[in-house]
């Protein structure tokens, strides 16, 4: 099967190197083209035009910045897509954004998964991204051993249950990065030491992926982005939309989203463990640690 990547950012560039590594034949494709055109030493092909880069391929893999991107790069590839191509967007998007790109392309004969990823960079270079998929199960049998060179594929349901199930990691990874802040600040205003503090509740009910990386990241304060606050909060958006469409009413991802709301006017382009930041904010005069902010 030939591979089209579109898409060559800070999760992008990785993950091509990922198939690559597995034997894969990669077409990469970027707006910038520079940045598709460094995957060439790694044994891609990069093509500057984008009908040319999806021409021919039966499987498309996008990761693009937003729904409204994957939109306007999916209307321009189609007529140069091949028939019964299949495109697997592992984007974040909206659940009705996937849906509607579901029926496009099932409109003009072709097939779509939508297959979002949880991980951040460090998964995406260690092929350990969980990737959430939707879609047929026969086209994601046929896609799966593909995918299983970047991490963990599982198939969640149909179009855009593969976005839902991103969206529930990504109300978990919000609320977790905001509640392990205040307990920093907690410990710190208090009088505990909070490197300590973390590593007693270390192994306890406590513990959490959030704990261990971004705990360590608000400890040395290191906000460099891994995942962005602008991210973070384009993914509360969605989630809260998701949570309208569906009727129901989540209130603590509402604050959430609310804080990466304001911290997203001073910071949008740190960490997401930035929230700590914009704790602090709240907190004149109480800040965790010595060290000065990287961000």
């Amino acid at each position: 099967m030939r591979i089209t990547f579109l898409g060559i950012g800070l999760m992008g560039d990785p993950m091509v190197r990922r198939l690559l590594a597995a034997g894969h034949s990669v077409t990469v494709w970027n707006r910038t083209f520079a940045k598709a055109d460094a995957l060439a030493s790694a044994g891609a092909l990069p093509v500057a035009r984008l009908d040319e880069a999806v021409r021919g391929a039966g499987l498309v893999i996008s990761m693009l910045e937003a729904g409204p991107i994957v939109a306007q790069v999916m209307g321009d590839a189609l007529p140069a897509l091949a028939p019964d191509a299949l495109w697997v967007d592992m984007s974040s998007t909206q659940q009705a954004e996937a849906q509607a790109f579901a029926a496009q392309l099932r409109a003009q004969g072709r097939r779509f998964i939508d297959a979002p990823v949880s991980g951040g960079v460090g998964g995406a270079a260690a092929g350990t991204l969980a990737i959430m998929a939707g879609g047929d199960p026969a086209d994601f049998a046929e896609v799966e051993p593909v995918l299983a060179a970047l991490g963990r594929p599982t198939l969640v349901g149909p179009a855009g249950s593969g976005q839902v199930a991103k969206l529930c990691n990504q109300l978990i990874v919000g609320a977790t990065i905001n509640v392990v802040a205040e307990a920093m600040l907690l410990a710190q205003a208090a009088g505990a030491d909070p490197a300590a503090m973390r590593a007693a509740i270390r192994g306890g009910f406590a513990e959490s992926k959030i704990l261990d990386v971004h705990g360590q990241r608000m400890l040395e304060r290191n906000f460099v982005a891994g995942g962005k606050v602008a991210t973070q909060l384009k993914d509360q958006r969605n989630i809260l939309a998701a949570a309208q469409a569906a009727g129901v009413t989540l209130p603590v991802t509402e604050l959430v989203t609310e804080r990466y709301r304001v911290l997203a006017e001073t910071l949008p382009q740190a960490d997401h463990s930035a929230a700590l930041v914009g704790l602090e904010r709240l907190n004149p005069g109480r800040r965790v640690g010595k060290a000065p902010d990287r961000v």
